[in-house]
């Protein structure tokens, strides 16, 4: 019955879209209807309101009460959704004042002598347009009323004009900062979650242990992460385009002909293009640069923007008055002051100590008015002339409200596919296709793309990801990113605004073209932008460095970058390090050969001890080196021949295990029969257990003989592989880890040094003071000594004072003999620390900088920028691991 309702569910989602009925309301709708539906028929024909729904029912939902409403309709205040709105006026905002029209003319002058000039310059300001507004009607509509007319009043194709605007116009979907891509990464989030807690559970059931080390979850995306993945993909869109335009300018002149420009391209026309062209060049910078380098949040650089376009809205609006520039001029006066003033002086108001800090506070404020002052005058300039800043408000306000009405409407739908056990036939219709996970991936890319036909981006992005993306993201034979993945769904999307019928770039051309223009020159227009699409698809398919390498490179070189130690990263890290034992290992020998050879006699015990025993352990580090060399290679010949026997077993454990789910739920609900009227019922339901668990015994039964022994001998190597690497690991971080402690004591000799006239001025306090305050003192003095490194001994001996006076009655004597103890430690550390700083601490340093970036990798603090860079590259691919499964 479940299968019955799902079937109303999509009916009525279709008929209601397929008659116009608004989306925002067909949504919701359709889940309402069919469950209200559903559970109608529960009650009366089986008495329980939840009977035809296959996970949960309105009993149950009812029961949680405010949670689940929040669950549904908490959505809109997520983190990333507050960027929508900002960006959206930002978008509005360039496009009211004009400043869109400026580019596309200016730019068609500049490009025009170009064969195929015009087409380009159409594409070159859709590109910046979408990294500025992102607004798909507007893009189109203002490149339709100015370019259009140009391109055909000098003999441009019908097809090829009209399709190079469609498809320009459809740039900001794709180029961040993109509404497309806030909305992916915010229903991305919760699809990893999905998908991690779901290979989880595939772990814990083909291995049988019960926790997966890290290195195999899911990572998690965000918008930011999104914004970097889609910014060369979205260039190769842009290369792609303009290259068909010029090869078609090249092979057939008569569709794009070169235009001549009746002015003179002299110095005053370049001041004008740099006037006209540097100010949204600056705003890209400025939102993209300040999420990329990490100072701002996406929320934050969608604030920015918005402020941005209404400033550059402000000098546009009153073009030609004296004071036009004046409001722009200000602010920019401002935030030059505000950069300069925060690099020179401390502006935290709660931390004023000096005059100078006064002082910076102060000219800190006078250029946050300046700034403010400057954006309020803009604001009024833009909300007096035209009306302008009004119609911006309305306009966002209505996109805003459509697009989180709409996202409420899906995760309602959404909700009651998933009631109706919709995801579930879906993942296992997906799983149980051959190929894995390309067929899977193939397969949805397609059904996305005919849905593209009649729907738009909104519906597709909270509707088929959800369901699809914790399926696509948990096999761990691809172990694709959710940043690869968003942006091959933002990609496929993309194609949405262009594929007829329903294609609202279409739609919008349409409305602004000549009549003579026909609607069938339109769609055929559109055709080579849409192939040249799918054609960019298949790229940032085969190549996934092209999405992951930016997010990967940002997160290692930011601020708050995982430590080298982290467990992701020990893959890639060690292919690093391995790479450079390979090239430098014969130095890398000699510096610790030499190392051993260093006097370190007069240490104290412990220190030489451990620093010995770290010698040790880098030569263990060859060793073990090798050892992995060898276990690698075991692995690899080992898993041709088991790989496809593996992929055989586990489609047919997985088909088991789909069949053991039904089995409960079938099992439970004869449980629940106890009535003398459900005999028929209960009879049927064990008929369907019977035959399920034949079902199942069968397939279990069709496993290979030869499984349990591969699979053993198999997981035996791998265990092999995994020991050696925790050999190598340990012992490269017990060679460095002594090195870096000796250094870091030897390098605060001065500090040490120091502490003398503090340390021994505490003899004066034994002579009268209250105990308890020489205790304090002492503390104090303590606190010192711990920040000196290699000072332990000395600081322990104090603990000792400290403790002994805090007694209700010290004894004295036992104060002065710990006290004299702490100043011998002291003396002691003194001798072989001025003698270490000169004879050993040169060499020592030498020996550490060896071994830094190698043996010590792992325990640095975060990792050097070659290193990261070549982490990053090794992480932007996709790592098959599910021989781990």
């Amino acid at each position: 019955m479940e299968l019955l309702f799902l079937a109303i569910l999509i009916g009525l989602m279709a008929g209601a879209l397929a008659s116009g009925y608004p989306v925002a309301f067909a949504l919701p709708g359709s889940a309402i209807i069919s469950i209200l539906l559903a559970s109608l028929c529960g009650y009366l024909f089986a008495g329980n309101t939840d009977a035809y729904f296959a996970q949960g029912g309105p009993t149950q939902w009812l029961s949680s009460g405010v949670t689940n409403f929040r669950g549904i309709y908490w959505e809109v205040e997520r983190d990333t959704l507050i960027a929508i709105p900002l960006f959206i006026f930002m978008g509005i905002m360039l496009q009211r004042s004009k400043i869109a029209e400026d580019l596309l003319v200016t730019m068609a002058q500049l490009f025009g002598p170009v064969p195929g000039g015009l087409g380009i310059s159409v594409i070159f300001v859709g590109a910046l347009l979408a990294a500025t507004t992102g607004i798909l009607g507007a893009t189109v509509v203002a490149m339709g009323l100015i370019s259009l007319p140009a391109m055909l009043r000098n003999n441009y194709s019908q097809s090829l004009a009209t399709g190079t605007i469609a498809a320009s116009g459809t740039l900001g979907q794709i180029i961040p900062p993109s509404i497309v891509l806030i909305i992916l990464a915010d229903q991305l989030s919760s699809a990893v979650d999905q998908a991690d807690n779901a290979r989880k559970a595939l772990y814990k059931a083909t291995t049988g242990n019960f926790s997966m080390p890290s290195e195999f979850g899911v990572a998690s995306t965000s918008a930011g992460d999104m914004f970097l993945g889609a910014l060369v993909p979205g260039l190769v869109l842009v290369a792609l385009y303009m290259l068909y335009v010029l090869t078609i300018a090249l092979i057939r002149p008569k569709m794009a002909p070169a235009v001549s420009f009746d002015g003179k391209l002299d110095g005053r026309f370049m001041l004008r293009v740099g006037f006209i062209l540097i100010p949204p060049l600056a705003l890209i910078f400025v939102v993209l640069g300040s999420i990329i380098s990490g100072v701002a949040t996406v929320n934050q650089a969608g604030a920015i923007g918005a402020v941005g376009a209404m400033i550059m809205a402000g000098y546009r609006l009153r073009e030609g008055h004296p004071l036009a520039l004046a409001p722009a001029f200000l602010a920019v006066v401002s935030l030059i002051a505000i950069f300069f003033i925060t690099a020179s002086f401390s502006t935290n108001i709660k931390n004023i100590k000096t005059p100078s800090d006064m002082l910076g506070v102060t000219l800190a404020v006078i250029a946050v008015v300046g700034f403010l002052v400057a954006v309020i005058w803009s604001g009024w300039r833009a909300y007096k002339i035209d009306e302008t800043l009004s119609g911006v408000m309305v306009e966002t306000a209505k996109t805003t409200s459509l697009v989180f009405i709409i996202l409420l409407g899906a995760a309602m739908l959404t909700a009651a596919f998933r009631a109706f056990g919709g995801e579930d036939l879906v993942r296992d219709f997906l799983t149980s296709l051959p190929g894995g996970f390309w067929a899977q991936f193939v397969i949805v890319m397609g059904v996305i793309f005919l849905l593209g036909f009649f729907l738009d981006f909104i519906e597709i992005a909270v509707v088929v990801v959800p369901i699809v993306a914790p399926i696509l993201l948990m096999e761990p034979s691809a172990n694709v990113t959710a940043v690869w993945l968003g942006v091959m769904i933002g990609l496929n999307i993309q194609t949405s605004f262009l594929t007829p019928p329903f294609g609202f770039a279409l739609f919008y051309l349409r409305g602004v073209a000549p009549a003579f223009v026909k609607t069938v020159q339109i769609y055929k227009g559109v055709v080579p932008f849409i192939a040249l699409q799918l054609v960019a698809l298949v790229i940032v398919g085969s190549y996934p460095a092209l999405v992951n390498y930016l997010p990967a490179r940002m997160s290692l070189l930011s601020d708050n970058a995982p430590p080298p130690v982290n467990p992701r990263l020990q893959y890639c890290l060690e292919e690093q390090i391995f790479a450079a034992y390979g090239n430098h290992g014969g130095e890398i020998r000699r510096a610790i050969e030499s190392a051993k050879g260093l006097d370190i006699s007069y240490l104290p015990n412990r220190m030489k001890r451990e620093l010995k025993g770290s010698f040790v352990q880098a030569n263990n580090v060859f060793v073990n080196f090798e050892a992995i060399k060898k276990t690698e290679q075991t692995v690899k010949g080992g898993a041709g021949k088991y790989r496809s026997l593996h992929r055989t077993v586990r489609a047919t454990q997985r088909q088991a295990r789909r069949i053991e789910i039904e089995l409960k739920d079938l099992t439970t609900r004869l449980s629940r029969l106890r009535g003398a009227n459900d005999a028929a019922e209960k009879v049927e339901l064990k008929t369907k257990i019977a035959t399920l668990k034949g079902k199942r015994a069968k397939l279990l039964a069709s496993i290979p003989k030869e499984w349990p022994a591969a699979n053993k001998a198999f997981v035996k190597l791998q265990k092999a592989d995994t020991s050696a690497r925790r050999l190598y690991r340990r012992a490269a971080d017990n060679a460095y880890v002594p090195v870096a402690k000796v250094l870091s004591a030897l390098q605060a000799n001065d500090a040490f040094l120091k502490l003398e006239p503090e340390l021994r001025g505490l003899s004066v306090l034994f002579s009268g003071e209250d105990a308890k305050a020489i205790a304090g003192k002492i503390q104090k003095t303590m606190t010192s000594v711990g920040m000196v490194s290699g000072a332990r001994d000395v600081r322990r001996a104090l603990s000792r004072v400290r403790k002994e006076l805090r007694r209700k009655l010290p004894d004295n004597e036992k104060v002065r003999t710990e006290y004299a103890k702490a100043i011998a430690a002291y003396e002691a550390q003194l001798v072989w620390r001025k003698k270490a700083g000169k004879e050993l601490l040169p060499k020592l340093e030498t020996y550490e900088v060896a071994i830094r970036n190698t043996i010590g990798l792992r325990k640095q603090k975060r990792l050097p920028k070659a290193e990261a860079l070549a982490v990053a590259a090794c992480n932007s691919g996709h790592r098959d691991i599910s021989l781990s499964f």
